[in-house]
């Protein structure tokens, strides 16, 4: 299936590794011309001359902190400057870190709040201007959506406000020919997957794998998901293939999450 995406401008965001650098392959592999950033210049870097090795596309790179407003303006201006347009854009973050409630701090959780929610307002914010032509848009969030995680209070919470936010903007910007939805990762094999699982293994005094399989075992596919799987999904959705659909939140999950 041709998705459309040949030539088309699309800027994906923490793109150095794991889901972001996953959603970057496919959209090259798919003939976009591609803008990857991360907040490591090292990795972005490294990531650049990774995805020009696998699909013979050269992106650009550029360093961004999402929760630097001139930083995310600084990177827009780059892709504009060199390609005059923006057609897709893939709103990504970090993960805030884990914790139970009563031991988060005031600040905790305004650094979460501007990474994770504020990111997302200032960098659609900052491409509206370039999708004159109409564009798709897609935040990636979590499972946490739609069933809260233990432990990760802060996530809950502040992706819970970028789906909000999506749903409102997907109403707001139909009649500027831009879609908006967002895409909800379960258990993909990622750093911060891997992340979590040490620190739930350290606290529960198990290992690694042990907890690794207790997790597998509630998940219907029997494994974890893959960064291309998570890409291909997002590479779809921001493409011209999905060109009704908007306001939506695709679960990419391996049909782990039980609600409705």
């Amino acid at each position: 299936m041709d998705l459309g995406l040949k030539d088309k401008v699309a800027l994906v965001a923490a793109a150095g590794q794991g889901l972001g650098y996953g959603t970057a392959r496919a959209l090259a592999r798919e003939g976009a011309r591609v803008s990857m950033c991360s907040h490591l210049e090292d990795e972005i870097t490294a990531a650049a001359v990774q995805l020009h090795a696998e699909t013979g596309v050269r992106p650009l790179a550029a360093v961004c902190d999402v929760r630097d407003p001139a930083a995310i303006q600084a990177w827009i201006d780059q892709a504009v400057a060199e390609w005059g347009r923006i057609d897709a854009l893939f709103v990504n973050a970090g993960g805030p870190p884990a914790g139970y409630f009563k031991e988060l701090t005031d600040s905790q959780w305004q650094v979460a709040f501007e990474l994770t929610l504020l990111s997302c307002v200032r960098l659609i914010r900052a491409v509206l201007p370039h999708m004159t032509g109409g564009g798709a848009i897609v935040a990636s969030t979590s499972s946490s959506v739609r069933e809260p995680i233990e432990r990760l209070g802060l996530s809950n919470v502040m992706r819970a406000g970028v789906a909000g936010l999506v749903k409102t903007l997907a109403d707001e910007l139909a009649a500027d020919g831009i879609r908006v939805n967002t895409l909800m990762p379960g258990r993909i094999d990622t750093a911060r997957v891997a992340q979590l699982d040490q620190a739930a293994a350290t606290r529960r005094g198990v290992s690694v794998d042990e907890v690794r399989a207790q997790s597998i075992a509630t998940i219907p596919l029997g494994r974890l998901g893959t960064i291309d799987e998570y890409g291909r999904a997002a590479a779809f959705l921001l493409s011209p293939a999905a060109s009704y659909i908007t306001g939506a939140a695709l679960r990419v999950d391996g049909g782990k999450m039980r609600s409705v």
